[in-house]
């Protein structure tokens, strides 16, 4: 949303959260929505590209392995079933050196899914604490990168601007 915020000012962040919204109530894989819920899904996908993209890009930034970070990234983003949840993910574990994914259970039902970072070690309790400690670093630095983007779209030109007159 901060990226949308960004670009598009308060209409950005509107259409941005309309689009999430719509995914969140028809971009289900069920015969219900199977014939338009698609639509939604891949436009929520596509609306949060650079928002994943820059979240993956800071984490690498402000993560203690920049170089597990790219590596994981690299290596195993594509392989998550969601094309922006995978490189934020992947980098993240690579940052931290920790291995994600693998059989999950999401209330009740377990899921397989393909392991990121492979080399990283198991999460542990402490581990909690770097990965929230790194969040926030990510996120005041996405925090900065949107508000410049925005303040520098906002400026007035420079290419039209002129030199105040000198009093007569």
């Amino acid at each position: 949303a901060l990226v949308w915020g960004a670009v598009g000012g308060v209409p950005g962040l509107l259409g941005f959260r309309a689009v999430n919204t719509l995914d969140a109530m028809v971009g289900h894989k069920s015969a219900r929505y199977r014939r338009y819920g698609w639509a939604s899904a891949r436009l929520d996908d596509l609306a949060g590209w650079p928002g994943a993209r820059l979240t993956a890009v800071l984490a690498v930034l402000a993560g203690p392995d920049p170089r597990g970070a790219v590596r994981a990234w690299r290596a195993d983003a594509a392989q998550h079933p969601s094309p922006n949840a995978g490189p934020v993910e992947a980098s993240f574990a690579g940052a931290l050196g920790v291995r994600l994914g693998g059989t999950l259970s999401y209330g009740g039902r377990v899921e397989h899914r393909p392991v990121l970072n492979t080399p990283g070690r198991a999460v542990g309790t402490h581990d909690v604490e770097r990965a929230v400690r790194l969040s926030r670093r990510v996120t005041w630095l996405a925090l900065g990168v949107c508000a410049g983007a925005r303040l520098l779209r906002s400026a007035p030109s420079l290419k039209g601007a002129r030199s105040p007159k000198r009093g007569k």
